[in-house]
């Protein structure tokens, strides 16, 4: 257990903290294993949501592709996809093994002294305040003085974070006043520790793994050993649906996927829980964005414009070299001119009437 730190220059001592293990999310498995099986659980599920719905062809009106088309151009079988996709996630399963032993045990009891320094960061702040508004050719210690009386907390931040008005015991036992952190400065420290932070992460992860993906995938189409070699597999489904969304080389799901996503962790500096959701909803949008379905009411659609309509485009033999985004946004389709342009209507429904034409006639 840490002591309260008394902060010198007339600052608000830090509390006292006392840092245990993190508990486990659920009382029947370790979050070690957790983090391990939880994103492939989701994959499953969410998989097995939209395979349900295209077995039993319950929204029609909505398919990208009809169930024709999954039996006539796609050229692998189902067993075969899924048999390659737990491959890959043993690949997964292995590697996020690895990336948690060399991560230490996730701690907890510091959140309250953490959001204390940046308090602190914040009042420091404040003392650039008075030569900030000075440039400016305005007296800050005047009009502090003036609002002292019925603004005092306005006035302390235009003094420079000088509030003399706010103190504390520091003990309970020897009587002894510190300075304290006024409300509004803990509340904006709140805000930046639970808030701005993990926004931050989350935008450093999507960031890295898009641009990792973007050009792990492109380098694997303009390669022409690339993707003979790896590539090629993926694009054996010319008509994607759900649980084919992993269905990968293994040299190219361990570089592409699983490498990038670890990356990106690392890169984003998150806990080891948060990147744990992290891996989860990544999976689900992968899963999202090959289930061959534009459902309206499905949020995954509508985040970004990288959802399955999109990313059907790079699967069809006219589109393959464009759309290569993934998995989250299309910047970098945007900046390199690779984005697909033009409508697509015709192209899909003379994929249909063709498909159609070779189904097998029902007899009256």
């Amino acid at each position: 257990m840490a002591n309260a730190t008394v902060a010198a220059d007339g600052l608000p001592p830090l509390p006292a903290f006392e840092v245990r293990p993190m508990p486990d999310l659920l009382p029947f498995i370790s979050d070690f294993w957790l983090s391990l099986v939880l994103p492939h659980i989701a994959y499953w599920a969410v998989s097995m949501f939209f395979h349900f719905i295209d077995i039993y062809d319950l929204f029609p009106q909505y398919r990208l592709h009809t169930p024709e088309e999954i039996t006539q151009r796609n050229l692998v079988s189902r067993f075969d996809v899924a048999r390659d996709v737990f491959l890959e996630q043993i690949i997964q399963i292995a590697t996020s093994a690895f990336l948690s032993l060399t991560e230490a045990r996730q701690m907890t009891g510091m959140q309250a002294y953490d959001i204390a320094v940046w308090a602190t960061r914040i009042r420091l702040a404040q003392r650039a305040l008075p030569g900030f508004l000075g440039l400016l050719g305005l007296n800050a210690a005047a009009i502090s003085q003036n609002m002292a009386s019925e603004h005092p907390l306005l006035a302390g931040a235009l003094a420079g974070g000088h509030y003399p008005f706010l103190t504390t015991e520091l003990d309970g036992v020897t009587g002894t006043h510190v300075p304290a952190f006024a409300a509004w400065e803990m509340l904006v420290a709140k805000a930046l520790y639970w808030l701005l932070i993990p926004t931050i992460q989350v935008c450093v992860a999507v960031c890295f793994l898009d641009t990792w993906q973007y050009f792990v995938h492109r380098a694997m189409h303009v390669n022409k050993w690339m993707y003979t070699k790896w590539h090629a597999r993926h694009h054996r489904l010319y008509v994607p649906y759900a649980y084919g969304a992993l269905y990968n080389h293994p040299v190219e799901a361990f570089v592409m996927d699983t490498l990038g996503a670890g990356l990106a962790y690392k890169v984003s500096m998150m806990t080891p829980r948060f990147g744990m959701w992290f891996f989860v909803f990544s999976m689900i949008k992968t899963v999202d964005d090959h289930c061959g379905y534009v459902l309206p009411w499905d949020p995954l659609q509508h985040v970004s414009s990288n959802n399955a309509a999109y990313h059907d485009i790079h699967h069809q033999s006219w589109g393959i070299k464009s759309n290569f985004s993934q998995p989250y946004l299309t910047f970098w389709d945007r900046i390199l001119g690779t984005m697909w342009k033009g409508d697509t209507k015709l192209k899909y429904a003379r994929t249909r009437e063709a498909a159609a034409s070779k189904a097998p006639k029902k007899q009256q």
